[in-house]
């Protein structure tokens, strides 16, 4: 083994999540009310008369802080059985080591038994003897200590034993008073791990501490101010780095510890939807039972980030469900319920495996899921998509007692033939990037460096090129349907910048500029390249085009945020830009049922057409009609009535239509209103339809010098 990959080996065996020490505190202080109220009273619907209702209880600071560190013990024992160790000690006036780094003492029974034996903390003890010093102290000497899997390690490597590496993280859940307090504190884990590295240097039991994560969780009840600031990680010894969390005690401080779990294992969640379940049953019984009688629940997940590495590779995960959580801080991946068919989950070509941990332990539904699965079932899981076909990526089953959540190749099989880009007869995916690749291609060729070139950060050309790439490849979609922001103009000057190992205040300025320009489209409701590629009709809606670019431009960015505080900035700036004020959301409503009527309107556009125009053809017919001449004979009596007054005859284009008239015409309307024109224009009107009133028998009048009356009766 050379030693560039022992190095990365080792990195990866013994980090700092290999040992992990949960000191709580256990002072008196402890004993005061969370003020989470917890009502203990269910039966309120079947309660007899005259029964009074039990009144609500609260828990203490020290029971939350017992049972979120459980949940956290037991996420990481579900996950890693072996090799993620943890040492439980409560400090008080002294310190209580719980268990120790033998493999097996770690499980949550060992836990809890030891628990139920230190007991509550004791309000009436004097606060003055107590200390969460004790207990932080001790955990700097339990970390030095050699866990079994070092041991075989050291021995493995005889000659190199000073190679396998010793880290640790110390998680405390107190009370402290203030900002003071908490530096104090830190002061003195870091005194502790010097003064004991000097007693390692001379012992063959103990290892020095090469690296120390102190993560300290100020817990305070509901309803008071902290005094405690919260502060990210950052390096304040060189052996001790140190966070700060201010959490309220009950399910914040839940939350919180859930989070913390992820973070520090690498974990992930996924949420399984439309889970189909009895609502009067205590077991999964899905396809025995009528599927219309059950209703659907959702269960979430916790396993190894590497299931999810394939919708990195692709590019997918913004379109494979991923929604971010109330707490704004870690993102689910949702997954659909999909029945399966048959029983042999060796026929699915799988790519790995992960073990799992519900986030709910105790809710009915992950019950009935675990225990579905338990009884020799696999659940299939498919990728939850408005159009197209059904994408199954992931599966769930059981082996020896162990769920675990299986990876199924869903991208193109490296045995199929490779697809071609101009003619797509070798594969069924034409649409690359092709135009971007070649970019791609010409900002990261290499050159010959001379030897005299030197980097001020001092890495090889090889390291700083490799980065490089490493960096403008960690989300690069390679087919234009799987992409929007790659195909907008107004989103080149972010992606550019943002895999720049370093932004400066102008660079971060521009993608500020950028993501105001998408709010401006988006308020000005401009069509975005969205593929419709398998999918009918239109395509999404607006607020629906929207929603998926925003989700891949935060995907983008959250790939580069830990760069740099700056890359933070642009990240914070679009988390910030997507939070719509309430009167804009009433307005994205608006413009959604306008859209809809819009669409209701196109579906019946062609027959409300024809309607129309089939009424207005026989409409103008009624008006012509109306309009011919009225062939009554004029009577040769004093007594005739006088002719009614005749208009001239009207053409077709001459017809003024109502308002609600004007609308689509048909082809028949069209060619009979060119017909009456041009035949309109052939012969001259006749002149009594053009004037008013004609005087008739002129010539009368002329020729024997009578008085001629309009209804041609000479008069004597």
């Amino acid at each position: 083994m050379d030693p560039c990959t022992l190095q990365i080996f080792k990195t990866k065996m013994f980090s700092a999540s290999h040992k992990t020490v949960f000191v709580v505190d256990h002072c008196p202080y402890m004993a005061e009310s969370s003020r989470q109220q917890v009502e203990c009273d269910v039966l309120t619907k079947s309660r007899a008369q005259g029964v009074i209702p039990l009144a609500p209880i609260s828990k203490s600071l020290w029971t939350c802080a017992v049972e979120c560190s459980m949940e956290y013990c037991r996420i990481l024992y579900d996950i890693y059985p072996r090799d993620k160790l943890v040492n439980y000690i409560v400090s008080d006036s002294e310190f209580h080591i719980l268990n120790s780094w033998r493999r097996e003492e770690q499980s949550t029974h060992e836990l809890m038994s030891a628990l139920a034996a230190v007991g509550p903390p004791n309000p009436t003890e004097d606060p003055e003897c107590c200390s969460i010093l004790h207990g932080l102290v001790t955990a700097v000497e339990s970390l030095c200590k050699i866990t079994e899997l070092q041991h075989e390690r050291r021995t493995a490597l005889m000659d190199t034993a000073d190679r396998v590496a010793n880290r640790g993280r110390i998680i405390c859940l107190t009370n402290a008073k203030s900002d003071t307090h908490v530096r104090m504190l830190e002061d003195c884990i870091h005194e502790a791990i010097l003064e004991q590295n000097k007693l390692a240097a001379g012992s063959d039991r103990l290892m020095a501490i090469q690296q120390c994560d102190l993560v300290l969780v100020h817990i305070y009840p509901q309803g008071e101010d902290t005094l405690v600031s919260d502060r990210p990680k950052k390096e304040i010894f060189p052996l001790l780095t140190s966070e700060v969390h201010s959490v309220r005690a009950g399910r914040h401080l839940a939350s919180k510890l859930n989070i913390l779990v992820q973070q520090h294992f690498d974990l992930a969640s996924t949420t399984i939807t439309n889970i189909p379940m009895k609502p009067t049953l205590n077991v999964c019984e899905q396809e025995e039972q009528h599927a219309n009688t059950s209703a659907n629940y959702d269960v979430e997940l916790l396993h190894h980030r590497d299931a999810h590495l394939e919708f990195f590779k692709s590019g997918d995960l913004h379109m494979a469900g991923s929604s971010t959580r109330e707490n704004g801080l870690k993102e689910t991946i949702t997954l659909k319920w999909c029945t399966p068919r048959t029983h042999s989950i060796e026929l699915h070509y799988c790519t790995g495996a992960y073990r799992i941990s519900p986030t709910d332990v105790n809710s009915r539904p992950s019950s009935c899921l675990t225990n579905f699965l338990l009884n020799g079932r696999s659940v299939l899981l498919e990728q939850p998509r408005k159009s197209g076909s059904k994408v199954i990526s992931h599966m769930l089953s059981s082996h020896g007692g162990e769920i675990f959540l299986h990876v199924l190749n869903s991208n193109r099989s490296t045995l199929e033939d490779p697809p071609s880009i101009s003619e797509g007869c070798g594969g069924r995916v034409t649409d690359y990037r092709i135009t971007d690749f070649g970019e791609f291609m010409r900002e990261n060729r290499l050159t010959p460096v001379s030897e005299s070139s030197h980097d001020p950060s001092g890495k090889l050309p090889a390291e700083r090129a490799k980065a490089q790439l490493e960096r403008h490849t960690r989300y690069w979609p390679m087919i234009i349907s799987q992409t929007t922001i790659f195909n907008m103009q107004a989103v080149v000057p972010l992606a550019n910048l943002i895999v720049k190992e370093t932004l400066s205040d102008e660079d971060v300025l521009t993608c500020q500029k950028t993501v105001y320009n998408l709010v401006d489209m988006e308020r000005k409701n401009d069509p975005l390249p969205i593929s419709t590629v398998g999918s009918r009709g239109k395509g999404p809606k607006r607020d629906e085009q929207y929603r998926i670019m925003w989700n891949e431009l935060e995907t983008l960015v959250k790939t580069h945020s830990g760069d740099t505080d700056r890359h933070q900035r642009v990240l914070d700036c679009i988390v910030a830009c997507r939070s719509k004020p309430p009167e804009e959301e009433e307005r994205k409503k608006r413009g959604r049922k306008r859209e809809e009527r819009e669409d209701r309107t196109e579906k019946n556009g062609g027959k409300d057409a024809d309607d129309k125009s089939w009424h207005e053809s026989e409409r103008l017919k009624g008006l012509l009609e109306k309009e011919d001449p009225e062939t009554e004979v004029i009577k040769d009596s004093p007594d005739s009535p006088e002719p009614a007054n005749k208009k001239p005859r009207l053409s077709t284009e001459e017809v003024q239509l109502p308002e609600r008239a004007k609308g689509p015409v048909s082809l028949l309307t069209m060619w009979t209103n060119r017909i009456n024109v041009a035949n309109s224009r052939k012969h001259q009107e006749f002149a009594g339809r053009v004037n008013n009133k004609f005087e008739l028998y002129q010539q009368l009048k002329e020729e024997n010098g009578m008085d001629v009356h309009e209804n041609g009766k000479a008069s004597r």
